[in-house]
């Protein structure tokens, strides 16, 4: 039935059959012991490097179409698996599966006064929806992390990746079926049509918990305004740098160039150089000659023009622009004051960072920020799940409910109360 969608009609079928599959296997994933998923996690990365060859045929399909469409070159990075990839992939998954069980972890436990002990612990969330756009990796790294932690999850990836995805995905199956854990623990929507993510967002008829996009603005906002369960947002990636009068010129420039070239199509990847004009003399030309002799596109505010050769001008467009390829807009700003008003008027809240020696810099930077991740003389590459280390990752939630920066496995559980007494009634 899966594999013959042939309208509208059919979608709705196949992906209510996805969700009631689903909503079983989450019942004794949820009681799963904690050495079956370390099983099934070791088995899929073995299944991952043993078939390789099959991934990597699928990913020059997606290559092959995604090029033929004239996508910019930051699409096709996201889009690129390589044996390095692959075996980052199957390692991720490794990482993952040493970690510590999260479920039926006790938070905190405390007694009261007529003889109750209340104990807080973990649990599962249940289903987990993901959907997501370009990056085939985030199949593997959202099927370890829900297996982790006891959740059954529906990935839909993008078409871009279909035929990438849907060959990891075979992977995860197969570690699955090695454990004997429900093989519908971990099920990838079979068809590319939009309709499908409008069932997911719809609940399938209840059996969905929370949803998690990962992917543009376009598709975040539509998940925001149509979903019908609860929502890890992960907004763009409009992340700030900002350089003090108080910085070490050296450790600026090679934070500044590896924030914004090390990966340009990442979330986590510099958009916004701010630069202290109390010192603008000493910083300004090395960190936007650095920039351009690393092959970035350096866009400027009216008072750079003509810094350095090769700048180009900035529009009020550069700071609310996530370019995700080798681009960055400058501004000079009137200190930290002035660079704590530009980021909470233009950030996304994802990754800022702050290059500077004087403490109380420091202090206001980490104080008045309000994005998911904030770093002191370090780049915003590091926002990632792998650098924190939690393993893999989702994604970066932006919101402020539940969970928030990298989504791991424990921000995938939720957690209820176990109260025991000896007979207490309420008076």
């Amino acid at each position: 039935m899966l594999d013959e969608v042939k309208n509208k009609d059919d979608v709705e079928s196949v992906m209510l059959e996805i969700g009631r599959r689903a909503k079983a296997a989450s019942r004794p994933l949820a009681v799963a012991s904690a050495e079956r998923k370390h099983a099934a996690l070791i088995a899929m990365a073995d299944a991952i490097l043993a078939r390789k060859d099959e991934i990597l045929a699928a990913n020059a399909i997606d290559l092959e179409n995604a090029r033929k469409t004239g996508v910019a070159s930051a699409f096709i990075d996201r889009l690129t698996l390589t044996e390095g990839r692959i075996r980052d992939m199957a390692n991720g998954i490794r990482a993952i599966a040493e970690f510590k069980d999260p479920v039926g972890d006790v938070i905190a436990e405390w007694d009261r006064p007529n003889g109750l002990h209340i104990e807080r612990v973990r649990t599962p969330l249940g289903v987990i929806g993901v959907i997501y756009e370009s990056r085939p990796n985030v199949t593997a790294d959202a099927g370890a992390l829900c297996l982790k932690a006891g959740n059954a999850v529906i990935l839909r990836g993008g078409s871009d990746s279909f035929h990438s995805s849907r060959a990891i995905h075979a992977c995860l199956v197969e570690g699955l079926k090695a454990a004997g854990l429900p093989e519908h623990a971990i099920q990838m929507v079979p068809v590319a049509d939009r309709a499908a993510v409008g069932a997911m967002l719809s609940g399938l008829g209840g059996t969905i918990d929370v949803i998690v996009p990962r992917g543009g603005k376009s598709l975040v906002a539509r998940v925001q305004s149509e979903a019908r369960v609860p929502v890890f947002a992960h907004l763009e990636g409009l992340c700030h740098i900002y350089v003090d009068a108080s910085a070490d010129l050296a450790m600026a420039e090679k934070i500044v160039v590896n924030a914004k070239m090390r990966r340009t199509g990442i979330c986590g990847a510099a958009e916004t150089l701010l630069i202290d004009r109390n010192d603008v003399e000493r910083l300004a030309k090395p960190l936007l000659s650095a920039l351009l002799a690393a092959g970035c596109e350096v866009r400027v505010s009216d008072e750079l023009a003509g810094s350095v050769d090769g700048l180009k001008a900035a529009t009020d467009e550069d700071w609310a622009t996530e370019y995700l390829d080798a681009i960055i807009s400058v501004k000079l700003v009137d200190g930290i004051s002035g660079a704590i008003e530009h980021i909470c008027t233009w950030s996304s809240a994802h990754t800022e960072a702050v290059i500077a020696e004087d403490p109380a810099v420091v202090e206001r930077f980490f104080s008045e920020i309000d994005s998911a991740i904030l770093l002191h003389n370090a780049s915003t590459q590091f926002a990632d799940g792998g650098e924190f280390g939690m393993g893999g990752e989702i994604g970066i939630a932006t919101g402020k409910m539940h969970a928030r920066g990298p989504v791991g496995v424990e921000q995938l559980t939720s957690f209820k109360y176990r109260v025991r007494g000896a007979g207490q009634v309420r008076p």
